[in-house]
């Protein structure tokens, strides 16, 4: 399988899944690569992604899968010729594994503050405890859910007017949404809650801590 991994920051951060899709199916043609698609009434793009990133979330680790037609190829600088700003392939390869390996993901939460941050030693403390209910959204609607069992490590550190979470967390079945830690900290310490949240996706792992690829 081939894959293409690529980061997505500043403004392009604000594109949808589906807009992130269109785009890179777009720098394709633009390249003068041709995807290969299916059969049919409506052939589509063989294009997909393998973990679809949130709006607003920055990362330095996407990764797109895709198939070409015949022996073309693609260059990481033939795609960043006909990328936006915010979007830059970092490498293309060839990959036998399979996606479902990929177990864990690391991001980093900053926590800011209008005025000087809160004492980090309390959230600390409430990340380490062994339950942590917060209100998820589901297609039931909102349930109340423990996200605890699915953070495998934070590590904190605090600067003068922010507070740095990084977090490892599951990131396929079940799967940890690395924004709802800044929930939880809403939840159980309202003073510390935090005027501005920015999160980054870091990396990915496999189920033995290496990094996926």
């Amino acid at each position: 399988m081939r894959r293409m991994l690529f980061e997505k920051k500043g403004t392009a951060i604000w594109m949808s899944h589906l807009d992130t899709m269109r785009l890179m199916q777009r720098a394709f043609r633009r390249a003068g690569v041709l995807l290969h698609h299916s059969q049919g009434y409506t052939p589509h793009a063989y294009v997909s992604m393998l973990l679809p990133l949130s709006v607003g979330v920055e990362s330095e680790c996407e990764i797109m899968e895709y198939e070409l037609d015949a022996e073309l190829t693609i260059t990481p600088q033939e795609m960043n010729a006909v990328l936006p700003e915010g979007v830059r392939v970092l490498n293309v390869y060839e990959s036998a594994r399979k996606g479902k390996e990929l177990t864990h993901l690391r991001a980093q939460l900053k926590l800011h503050y209008d005025h000087e941050a809160p004492c980090a030693i309390e959230i600390e403390e409430l990340l380490s405890k062994t339950e942590l209910i917060v209100e998820k959204r589901t297609k039931r609607g909102v349930d109340n859910v423990d996200i605890r069992p699915l953070v495998k490590e934070v590590r904190i550190t605090a600067a003068q007017n922010e507070i740095i979470l990084d977090c490892i967390v599951c990131a396929q079945n079940p799967s940890l949404n690395p924004m709802l830690l800044p929930s939880a900290i809403e939840r159980y310490l309202p003073t510390h809650r935090a005027d501005f949240v920015t999160c980054c996706r870091m990396e990915i792992y496999d189920a033995q801590g290496e990094i996926f690829r």
